[in-house]
């Protein structure tokens, strides 16, 4: 019995998807339940279950090829046998091109390819005059896992002999991100406040309970946690903060979804913890930790990336200093955190040194006062250097 493996439905934004790799070749069996093939969406990548346990009779649709929601993509055949279609397998799309025969093939190529028994005659040289060059034959033998990730990893090998460049597109991410990062800039009045904050009550009291804290909730006790109390503190203050524009109207909401952005394989993604003026300490740490988790596997989830009113992004994790972060649409503000560096500030006439870190709220003026946009960000520098205020709400 021959079974159709049909792309899944797909959110109501997103109109294709781009298949990454396959997991499984033509003539090969499989299971039920075992992942076929990795999806690209704009938001996440999806993975695609094998309907029956069979023999994967056909691909119609090759790596990298446009599909939509509920096209076919190949069939297996129930009652099929691995080795018997393994031989001769049903080809329903002939090959498109051939490799050339005979490249010319560099000294430290061929070297590699002896090395991991890699057959150059079927590598497609970048060199010059078509020559096979390192970086053609690091790339040939990187892991089907290692090839999901986006081209933005440029092969630094292949980018720096001689005068070359690389041409690589956009991975449908990084499309989307373009995109709303223009349409922000494009449709909201941006501007940028800055604060400093002595991050020193915080750091003494997260090392005074963090293995207390660990030992008790199994997460360690990290920064982002009272990060995103304190922008609740704030939010609640400053209600138009966590607000949106709807044409002309001013949409104020009731709930705290706050998006926290994180580096993945294939670039900045943006998970929401939803009710966050509900979630305790730990459970903001353990979610965090988990989202972290999901986008470096690409595990996240259309859920998990949908909605949200307010955005912190933390360039201080990388060393940023200061920044000016630009609004997630349709939100209307976003938080930007820079790294803690010892400096010399000015306290009841003395000059002291402290652990600053360089705060920064941008905003759309369109519906955000200057007013508003400064004085919530004294309520997080606040509540950070008496973080009591968040334990008491006050």
């Amino acid at each position: 019995m021959l079974i159709e493996v049909k792309v899944p439905q797909l959110s109501e934004s997103v109109a294709e998807a781009t298949l990454l790799a396959w997991h499984k070749k033509q003539g090969e069996a499989v299971k039920r339940d075992e992942n076929l093939i990795d999806i690209e969406t704009d938001k996440v990548v999806l993975e695609l279950p094998a309907p029956a346990d069979g023999v994967l009779v056909s691909i119609l649709k090759g790596d990298k090829g446009i599909v939509v929601a509920g096209e076919v993509i190949a069939r297996i055949d129930t009652e099929g046998k691995a080795s018997a279609v393994a031989s001769a397998p049903v080809q329903e799309k002939p090959p498109v091109e051939k490799a050339k025969p005979g490249p010319a093939v560099m000294p430290s190529a061929q070297k590699i390819a002896a090395e991991k028994g890699i057959n150059t005659a079927q590598i497609q040289g970048t060199g010059r005059d078509g020559r096979v060059i390192k970086g053609d034959v690091i790339q040939q033998s990187t892991p089907k896992a290692a090839l999901q990730q986006p081209p933005a990893a440029v092969n630094t090998d292949k980018l720096l002999v001689g005068r070359s460049e690389q041409r690589v597109p956009m991975s449908r991410l990084r499309q989307r991100v373009a995109e709303r990062l223009l349409q922000s800039q494009a449709t909201a009045a941006i501007l940028t406040t800055f604060n400093e904050v002595n991050m020193a009550p915080v750091i003494e009291l997260r090392k005074k309970y963090q293995e207390r804290f660990e030992k008790e909730h199994g997460t360690k006790l990290g920064f982002m946690s009272f990060f995103v109390k304190a922008v609740v503190h704030g939010l609640k203050k400053y209600p138009v903060v966590n607000a949106s524009v709807d044409g002309t109207d001013i949409v104020y909401h009731g709930y705290f979804d706050i998006g926290v952005a994180v580096g993945s394989p294939r670039g900045l993604v943006v998970p929401i913890l939803r009710d966050a003026d509900q979630l305790s300490f730990a459970a903001v740490e353990k979610k965090i930790a988990e989202f972290g988790k999901k986008a470096q596997d690409g595990k996240l989830s259309l859920e998990d990336l949908t909605g949200g009113t307010f955005s912190i992004s933390n360039g201080g994790t990388f060393g940023s200093m200061l920044s000016t972060p630009i609004i997630n649409p349709p939100q209307s503000a976003i938080l930007g955190i820079h790294a803690t560096k010892e400096r010399a500030v000015v306290e009841n006439g003395q000059v002291v040194v402290r652990p600053m870190n360089y705060f920064a709220v941008s905003y759309d003026h369109r519906i955000i006062d200057g007013r508003e946009a400064v004085l919530f960000l004294v309520a997080i520098k606040e509540a950070l250097e008496d973080p009591a205020r968040l334990i008491l709400e006050i």
